[in-house]
């Protein structure tokens, strides 16, 4: 089974955010600069979790990991932006 989660990051140093992004892109859909949205199985979020583990200088940055529950449930009814959006689909099984 697969969740939907929102995944946020402050990463202080720009190499190490640089790197974060480009880490993430891996597992999700970019919806703000430091904000994802990752649809993962279980195997994968741990994956996810250890990567980004390997990136962040866990002293000084912060990642935010929320469960939004599973695909088809109410992951996209929790979420409302104002102003531009975007348009939440399902990404399907990632290969990494």
């Amino acid at each position: 089974m697969r969740n939907r989660y929102l995944v946020a990051y402050d990463i202080r140093d720009p190499v190490r955010l640089r790197d974060m992004r480009r880490t993430m892109m891996g597992f999700g859909e970019p919806l703000q600069y430091s904000v994802f949205l990752c649809e993962l199985s279980p195997k994968e979020k741990v994956i996810m979790i250890s990567t980004v583990s390997g990136v962040i200088q866990h002293l000084v940055d912060s990642v935010l990991v929320i469960d939004l529950g599973p695909l088809g449930g109410r992951g996209n009814e929790c979420m409302e932006f104002l102003g531009q959006s975007q348009e939440l689909t399902e990404r399907g099984p990632v290969v990494i």
